[in-house]
C-alpha cells in the first residue's frame, strides 16, 4: 500500500509510510441473538448470544447479503474497548440466565484479527464464550491464532469451486477448507453454511461437491443450506424455497444434519 492508501479488505491502511489499524475496535452493529441465528444449531441451543459486527471484507461477493457493512466502511458505528465487549456480554447472564457468549459475526471479523484477538484472549479468561461466523479465507498460521480461543464456529462453505473463489468471490478454497479442517482437529464446535445462488453454485454436480467433502469431515458437522434473494451486484432469481427444501432431503441421505434457512422470508 503506498501511503494513503487502504488494503483490500478497506480496514487496514498506510499512514504517513507505517501500517494503520484506523478501524480497530470499530462496531457497526451489536445485538442480543438467538444462537441458531448465527447459525449454530448443536451450540448451547436454545440460548441468547451478545453479536458483534465490524466493517470491511477480504472478499468480494457480488450477491453480499450483508454489503452495507462488508463493501463499506463509511457507516454509521462507534469504538469499543474488548473490555467492554466482555463486561457487555457478562451482563447477559443476569438477564438470559445462560452462560455468556460473544460472538464475531455480520461482516467478516478476520480482517479485524488484532482486534479480535486482543477480545477472544480476554473473553476466555472472563468465562465468555468465543464465537465467529466467519468466510474462513485465512492463512494458516493466522487460523492457528484465532482458533486457540475459538469455542465454537460457523463457516462459509460458498461452493466448491475454485475458480469460483478466485474469479467471482476474490478468495481461495484451499485456504477455507484448510481452515474448516483445522478447527476440526483443534476441538472446536463447526458448522457450515452455504448460501445458494441460482446460476452460480447449485448444480447438483456442485452440492454434491460440498457433501462429500462435508462427509470426509466425519463427526457429523451440521451443513446449513441458506436461500438467497437478490442483493448488492447480482440480480439472478432468489432461490426457490422448494428448490432447497428438495436439495436438503437428498443430502440427508448422507448427511445425518441438513437444514434450510432464510426461506420464510421467500415464501
Amino acid at each position: 500500500m503506498a501511503p494513503g492508501q487502504s488494503g483490500h479488505c478497506k480496514v487496514r491502511s498506510n499512514i504517513n509510510g507505517k501500517a494503520a489499524l484506523p478501524y480497530y475496535g470499530f462496531i457497526t452493529s451489536i445485538a442480543l441473538d438467538p444462537i441458531e441465528k448465527k447459525p449454530l444449531y448443536h451450540y448451547r441451543p436454545g440460548t441468547e448470544i451478545l453479536s458483534v459486527g465490524f466493517a470491511g471484507c477480504n472478499l468480494r461477493c457480488p450477491f453480499c447479503q450483508n454489503w452495507r457493512i462488508s463493501q463499506q466502511t463509511d457507516i454509521p458505528g462507534r469504538v469499543y474497548t474488548p473490555k467492554e465487549l466482555i463486561t457487555a456480554a457478562l451482563k447477559t447472564r443476569a438477564s438470559t440466565g445462560a452462560s455468556p457468549a460473544l460472538a464475531y459475526t455480520y461482516s467478516e471479523p478476520l480482517v479485524h484479527i488484532e482486534f479480535l484477538l486482543d477480545c477472544m484472549k480476554e473473553a476466555r479468561k472472563a468465562g465468555v464464550a468465543n464465537v465467529i461466523v466467519s468466510n474462513g479465507c485465512i492463512n494458516e498460521e493466522a487460523a492457528q491464532e484465532v482458533l486457540e480461543f475459538t469455542d465454537a464456529a460457523n463457516i462459509d462453505l460458498k461452493c466448491f469451486s475454485e475458480e469460483t473463489y478466485r474469479e467471482v468471490l476474490g478468495g481461495d478454497l484451499t485456504r477455507v477448507t484448510g481452515f474448516i479442517r483445522r478447527a476440526i482437529e483443534m476441538g472446536v464446535h463447526l458448522e457450515l453454511t452455504t448460501l445458494v445462488v441460482p446460476g452460480l453454485n447449485d448444480s447438483q454436480e456442485e452440492l454434491d461437491l460440498c457433501r462429500d467433502f462435508i462427509v470426509e469431515l466425519q463427526g457429523g458437522v451440521p451443513w446449513h443450506l441458506s436461500a438467497y434473494h437478490p442483493n448488492w451486484k447480482w440480480t439472478s432469481p432468489r432461490t426457490e424455497p422448494e428448490f432447497l427444501i428438495k436439495t436438503a432431503d437428498r443430502m440427508q441421505k448422507k448427511l445425518a444434519h441438513v437444514y434450510t434457512g432464510n426461506i420464510g422470508r421467500l415464501r
